[in-house]
């Protein structure tokens, strides 16, 4: 029962959809226990949000000490009867195992559960170091009581991280096409532009904020905010909603927004990207447009992990299993290896990704075995 097809298919079983739990981290407690790993519960709370339980897991006491990180809560199936098999069913057919977090990423845990337990097996039931999992319930949600408060509780428990494997489903098209070594950050926020409510017939006695949201944000998109960086590509904003909150055709709004997201790579900082954007619009304002943007907090900071021995070691494995040199890519969104980077180098390697938060969700059976290959390599490497 400790193979990675089965591991995959007892969470998926589990309907984890966030914040709920649904005994996805009491699976992977019991296996992880009865090999002779130390594990905790530990459940976080913060006003406002839903209380987080998380799983932390370790055996051995000594460094070197890589620990595998990942998530057990998944995404809303959505239309439960467009399934082609059951959203939490675990059904194997013509060679795939359906259901959510097949791929993102109850399928990536499970090969990482199955490669620590056979290493195990294979060495006396210890390692020579350390190996932990850091496990948690809300990545796909708010992220406030999840990696980032187990990490600060593990930190003051005294525990140091060497190296972590996240086991997000980074590979494009094929198992072994790409590593994840970086991501770039996340600032999101409002663009507020302050008129003067009136009738449209009388447009003198009024100050109509939509031409003028309109033209600011041209201004803020069409200058680049960089070129890129040796490993990250340009930085983009991009405007996603704008409403005036009016539903007459006679009466001219008094105020005008726009809400939109920056995905910004290392040359900048959150403060410095923000005071960039707030110097833009005050330019394009002049003395006449009354605006200013409310910007949204956010956890998601770039992060990069730089190639050297610790990615050399995984591109070793991967090439061993698959046959291919990954990619050591820094595109896509965010995850917790922003949270996990202040405390060790982290990678991100998991299963191909392409059905990941769609209906039909699912993980080729052959990948999921090359996976546990590959991060059993990862493991022989490490404490070689």
């Amino acid at each position: 029962m400790t193979d990675a097809l089965t591991i995959t298919r007892d969470l998926i079983r589990c309907p984890s959809v966030t914040p709920a739990d649904a005994g996805a981290l009491g699976v992977l407690e019991a296996l992880l226990k009865d090999a002779g790993f130390t594990t905790h519960r530990v459940t976080f709370s913060e006003a406002g949000t839903a209380d987080i339980d998380n799983l932390y897991a370790r055996i051995g006491t000594e460094g070197p000490h890589i620990t595998f990180a990942g998530h057990t809560d998944v995404v809303p199936p959505g239309d439960e009867a467009a399934w082609s098999l059951g959203a939490f069913s675990g059904e194997v057919k013509d060679g795939y195992i359906y259901g959510r977090g097949a791929v993102d990423m109850k399928g990536g845990i499970a090969c990482s559960v199955a490669a620590a337990l056979a290493y195990l097996r294979d060495h006396g039931g210890k390692p020579k170091g350390s190996i932990s999992f850091l496990i948690t319930g809300d990545e796909e949600d708010v992220s406030i009581n999840g990696t980032i408060k187990l990490l600060q509780w593990a930190a003051e428990r005294g525990e140091k991280f060497d190296h972590c494997v996240l086991g997000e489903p980074s590979n494009q098209e094929v198992m072994g096409d790409c590593i994840k070594i970086g991501r770039r950050g996340s600032q999101s926020g409002t663009l507020i532009v302050e008129g003067k409510q009136g009738h449209v017939a009388y447009p003198h006695r009024a100050s109509n904020p939509v031409p003028d949201i309109s033209r600011l944000i041209v201004a803020l998109s069409d200058e680049p905010l960089d070129h890129g960086s040796a490993q990250f590509q340009p930085s983009n904003l991009e405007f996603t909603t704008v409403d005036v909150g009016n539903t007459a055709t006679n009466v001219i709004a008094g105020i005008a927004r726009a809400k939109f997201n920056i995905r910004y790579n290392d040359c900048h900082t959150q403060e410095s990207l923000r005071a960039l954007v707030e110097e833009r619009l005050a330019r394009a304002c002049g003395n006449r447009i009354r605006a200013h943007i409310d910007w949204l907090p956010s956890n998601s900071n770039v992060f990069l992990t730089k190639p050297g021995p610790f990615t050399d070691l995984a591109v070793a494995a991967i090439a061993e299993v698959t046959g291919r040199r990954p990619e050591l890519s820094t595109t896509g969104g965010t995850s917790d290896a922003r949270f996990i980077s202040s405390y060790c180098p982290v990678i991100e390697f998991g299963l191909v990704g392409q059905t990941m938060h769609q209906i039909d969700e699912r993980a080729s059976v052959a990948d999921i075995a090359t996976l546990t290959k590959i991060y059993r390599g990862i493991l022989d490497r490490y404490f070689a």
